[in-house]
């Protein structure tokens, strides 16, 4: 498919450079088929049945994004994907000055060796000393805003806070699964106390996630790989709720991508751990999943592409439309939508 059928135009002053205070204060667009109605996140028990069951990604964001020198060259790093316990695959700025075999200062006794190159024009960094990694980048590395926020306002405390979800169990992602940022432990419990259930999973975001689809055609896109995990217990309850059934609603793209990863033709979640690149667009056939809360994206995103396949390009274009006519706020600090198509 043309990705420019993905497009849309969204006024700059839409995109949220903070998130809702308090959380589940943000509003949220239900759309019931093709069914259109305005309401907040903290609204959400009401707007559910007992039987459905909200399924969150743990992972917890790591200060991924670093800034040193290589000689008087500035170097900017965006770790994507851990490979082993002192390499990642990193995003790197003014990569034109750096070579294989050179070193990046990060600065605060924190450097890295560029040990190779890959096809996507990525790097694989080393880590040099014996500290673990983890350590070097909470003393070097920051958080990793995306660059629709970053590239207008400074990452500062408050987004160490902000830019977790209250789920965030795991370290390793490079990037929050941003649905989950409008849940409070209110809003949880009064879940509980509707009767909807709620699982987690995990999967590692990488800085994929931000990078722009370049390509005219879809076919011709690349996804990159993220790691991720579904246990067998939860997979079972999974079945078994989409057996009495209840809903098994993805709370974001990420959740979503791994149940989807993890399910086979006949409809069962299986236990999953490895690495899914799964690039959903619009023919493609859901398995896992009876409906998604996701924030709005990007024009031409893969997640636009994503939740087009979910409800139809049609019936996405009219929602996003509704959304900007009434300043819903867009991007990963923005309001929220619960998309469930017609079963």
């Amino acid at each position: 498919m043309r990705v420019d059928l993905f497009d849309f135009a969204l006024p700059q002053e839409l995109i949220a450079l903070r998130p809702a205070v308090p959380r589940d204060s943000a509003k949220l667009l239900k759309v019931d088929g093709n069914r259109i109605s305005d309401h907040i996140v903290s609204k959400l028990p009401q707007l559910l049945g007992p039987k459905d069951i909200l399924v969150f990604n743990d992972t917890k964001v790591i200060p991924a994004q670093l800034s040193g020198s290589r000689g008087d060259a500035r170097i900017g790093a965006t770790l994507h994907k851990r490979l082993d316990l002192r390499r990642w695959q990193a995003f790197v700025r003014n990569a034109k000055r750096l070579r294989v075999g050179e070193i990046v200062d990060f600065g605060m006794d924190v450097s890295a060796e560029a040990e190779a190159k890959l096809d996507d024009g990525s790097f694989i960094l080393r880590f040099l000393g014996e500290e673990p990694v983890e350590l070097l980048l909470d003393r070097a590395g920051t958080m990793p805003l995306p660059p629709y926020i970053a590239s207008k306002r400074a990452i500062d405390e408050r987004d160490a806070d902000d830019y977790q979800t209250m789920f965030a169990r795991e370290k390793g992602a490079v990037a929050a699964p941003t649905a989950a940022l409008h849940f409070t432990d209110g809003l949880l419990a009064a879940l509980v106390e509707a009767e909807v259930g709620n699982e987690t999973l995990t999967l590692h975001v990488g800085a994929g996630t931000f990078l722009p689809v370049k390509v005219d055609e879809t076919d011709d896109h690349r996804m990159h790989s993220e790691w991720g995990r579904i246990d067998a217990e939860t997979a079972d309850r999974l079945n078994a709720a989409r057996k009495a059934g209840g809903r098994v609603i993805a709370v974001g793209t990420t959740s979503l991508r791994l149940l989807e990863s993890a399910t086979g033709e006949d409809g069962i979640i299986r236990p999953f751990e490895g690495d899914t690149d799964i690039f959903i667009t619009p023919g493609y056939k859901f398995r896992a999943i009876d409906g998604l809360m996701t924030n709005f994206h990007l024009p031409k995103s893969t997640l636009f592409m994503l939740v087009s396949a979910l409800m139809g390009m049609e019936t996405m274009q009219a929602v996003y439309a509704h959304a900007i006519s009434e300043d819903y706020r867009f991007y990963s600090y923005g309001d929220s939508s619960l998309l469930l198509p017609e079963r």
